[in-house]
């Protein structure tokens, strides 16, 4: 495909959207009458391009909706701009696992089906937005891409902290769009580990520190006096739920007592938490009785160990230093997302099984009990528990309050293990009737050597089995009837944020494959 440039190297050319809103339900509500177009191009939403996009050639883009797997053409993608036309554009694949391709980029009509609207608007523009400039820098003999703030004033500075968990990634990602309320935001990150290759294509100030050592936190964090919002979306498993309670409290107040007294501007702490808020801690399942669903954020808490009451503990303790400090938790269920390094990444997890399943060719039988085969379940699409966590932070109604968050609807495995299967190419699945309950910590075992072959037939990127696979989690999850909570009290409150879970799973299924985690 040739594409002849309609505008020179330093020439700027400017895009404009047709846009349109939804009448279908016009009879339900008059007010879409007076839905004027220059009202419907001032939207401004995560989920969709601008009204008005100004591009030329070397401008650096990032891609806002899957366009072609197969050519590294993904949501979240970075690209810059080689050639425009009218209806299409040229342009370089900066980050993901085409680096360098040459990929091409169509007019799309895009909806606004995930937005908090009361109505669906259709959009017709490029789908991507304007991204940092990136540079290479080639010092010491080593290729280094070095992040460009782009040239304008952060309204907000945000530190989240476990920048490459599973909600962690999915904020780097959302905080960074130009259009997220309370931006533009600048965004540090923060995490144990070197920065992964999977983190790196998001704008963000990569911090490497150990939050669980109080002196390496407070020589990393307490220099970050512009900080105005921290987002905590870390934890560290430990052995019991005494130890949890002692360790992850203690990585919290870490952060906390590194941050409060040194940044003059901070005004607000965001927490997340979970569901065992209701149900107590994974040692105590089937142990102590929990709530009776579906859960609301007013029920007690349980007599029982918790480190989730324990940082929240801590929180109300600590912001209390700091006059007009607000806070904000919520408490997502089971997390629908992608990041290698969660601990539990419950989609990756699925993904390596049935990786290993369709590599040895064997069926794809389902690891659980026949009530979670069955039963009603709810998950949390990460992108959303990340809207969710910059809602509660602009968002006066949201302050000092408590949310559930999940994708607002239900699905049963039985159907989305069918999605799975097809996704894998794999004709022979289900649940085998009558079967003891299969678990992935014992079927995985000695799968070590098998998966070693996986990624080295597929040219995946290195891991080892025990990194990508949460054998326990999964056996949690998939051991017994889900329980349910609502999400009155978050929409009473003005957050009506939702996905459709069959979609959500396949997108994070895609997106793994994308990043060669799986083939």
């Amino acid at each position: 495909m040739s594409l002849q440039p309609e505008a020179g190297l330093d020439d700027e050319k400017e895009y404009l959207s047709s846009d349109e809103v939804d009448m279908s339900d016009a009879n339900d509500n008059e007010a879409f009458n007076i839905l004027t177009p220059e009202f419907s191009n001032s939207l401004l939403t995560s989920s969709l391009p601008n009204h008005k996009i100004k591009l030329k050639v070397g401008t650096s883009i990032m891609l806002l909706r899957n366009l072609d797997e197969s050519e590294g053409l993904c949501n979240g993608t970075r690209l810059v701009v080689t050639k425009m036309a009218n209806h299409v554009l040229e342009a370089k694949i900066m980050s993901g696992k085409n680096i360098g391709n040459i990929g091409y980029i169509p007019r799309l009509s895009m909806s606004s089906s995930q937005s908090s609207w009361p109505f669906m608007l259709i959009k017709s523009q490029f789908p991507m937005i304007v991204s940092y400039a990136m540079t290479i820098n080639k010092s010491q003999g080593k290729n280094k891409l070095v992040e460009k703030e782009a040239p304008q004033s952060f309204q907000n500075v945000a530190l989240v902290i476990g920048i490459t968990g599973i909600v962690g990634n999915s904020l780097a990602e959302i905080l960074t769009l130009r259009n997220t309320p309370g931006g533009p935001w600048k965004v540090y990150g923060v995490a144990r580990r070197p920065r992964p290759s999977w983190n790196d294509n998001h704008p963000v100030h990569y911090i490497q520190c150990n939050i669980s050592d109080e002196h390496d936190t407070q020589a990393k964090l307490s220099v970050l006096t512009d900080v105005t919002h921290i987002f905590y979306v870390s934890w560290s498993s430990r052995p019991t739920e005494a130890q949890n309670c002692e360790v992850n409290g203690a990585m919290f107040r870490n952060v906390l007592r590194a941050l409060i007294p040194n940044a003059p501007n901070l005004r607000h702490v965001s927490l997340q938490t979970g569901a065992k808020h209701y149900v107590g801690p994974f040692e105590l399942f089937g142990k102590i009785k929990p709530h009776e669903p579906p859960f609301t954020e007013d029920l007690p808490r349980l007599n029982a160990p918790n480190f989730y009451y324990t940082q929240e503990d801590i929180l109300m303790e600590e912001v209390q230093k700091k006059e007009g400090l607000t806070w904000f938790v919520n408490r997502p269920q089971v997390i629908f997302g992608f990041s290698p390094y969660s601990l539990m990444n419950l989609i990756g997890t699925l993904c390596v099984y049935a990786a290993i399943c369709k590599h040895e060719s064997v069926p794809l039988m389902f690891p659980g009990t026949k009530a979670a085969w069955e039963c009603y379940s709810i998950a949390s699409d990460a992108d959303l528990i990340a809207e969710q966590h910059v809602w509660g932070a602009v968002n006066a109604h949201a302050r000092n309050e408590a949310f559930n968050i999940s994708n607002g609807d239900v699905f049963k495995w039985k159907h989305l293990w069918k999605v799975l299967a097809d996704k894998f190419g794999i004709e022979d699945y289900g649940f085998e009737e009558g079967s003891s309950c299969l678990r992935l910590s014992e079927l995985m075992k000695d799968k070590g050597h098998v998966w070693e072959e996986i990624v080295k037939e597929n040219q995946l990127q290195q891991t080892k089995l025990d990194e990508v696979g949460d054998w326990w989690f999964a056996d949690v999850i998939l051991g017994g009837e889900a329980f349910l909570y609502t999400m009155n009290k978050a929409k009473e409150h003005g957050f009506f944020g939702f996905r459709n879970s069959t979609k959500s799973f396949i997108n994070w299924i895609d997106r793994t494959k994308a990043y060669k985690i799986v083939p």
